[in-house]
């Protein structure tokens, strides 16, 4: 069942959580490096775990991940590390936490190389999700299929984020994502 029907069969308090990220943010494209690395971080804590739990958490994750701020996270050191295992507002997996601190170093590293962490996504564009995979797990820490594919879908490079017939649908057209091959 596609996010788009599960949504509309979601109880009030559950819609509550999910409607302004499917309705706003899933699939459209973001042009700030920080809140790619926001997605990316958010997608990656998901694994093994719902959406539900994510989105619940994600103003805990903005507060102990420095707002996502790619070169804070970068500096974090041991004591950060500790600080994040001991946060009961995220998710406390040591490897998630590493791969983020990795990640964001990553990056740091990507707009040197790229001007941007989006300008490195747009010069691999397009890939299939079999490509963009194993680039990313070439690349980053704790980057499998579904972690990728969700990630790329929800930034709007590839397609699937929403049914041709939701209504957000439209929305996410006139927002012009990188899979309908404008770039």
């Amino acid at each position: 069942m596609s996010y788009c029907t599960a949504i509309t069969f979601m109880s009030a308090e559950k819609l509550a959580i999910h409607k302004a990220y499917h309705d706003h943010q899933y699939g459209f494209p973001i042009h700030d490096d920080n809140e790619l690395f926001c997605r990316l971080i958010l997608e990656i804590n998901q694994a093994g775990l719902s959406w539900e739990t994510i989105l619940r958490k994600e103003a805990s994750f903005r507060e102990a991940y420095s707002n996502f701020n790619i070169k804070k996270v970068a500096a974090y050191t041991a004591a950060d590390r500790e600080r994040l295992m001991a946060d009961p507002g995220i998710i406390r997996n040591r490897l998630k936490i590493n791969a983020a601190i990795e990640n964001a170093k990553t990056i740091l590293q990507l707009q040197k190389d790229y001007g941007s962490f989006e300008k490195w996504l747009l010069a691999h564009h397009p890939k299939t999700k079999e490509e963009w995979v194993k680039l990313f797990k070439k690349t980053f820490k704790f980057t499998g299929g579904e972690i990728v594919n969700e990630f790329l879908m929800s930034i709007g490079m590839l397609p699937g984020a929403h049914d041709d017939s939701c209504a957000v649908y439209k929305k996410v057209i006139k927002s012009k994502p990188l899979w309908m091959g404008s770039k």
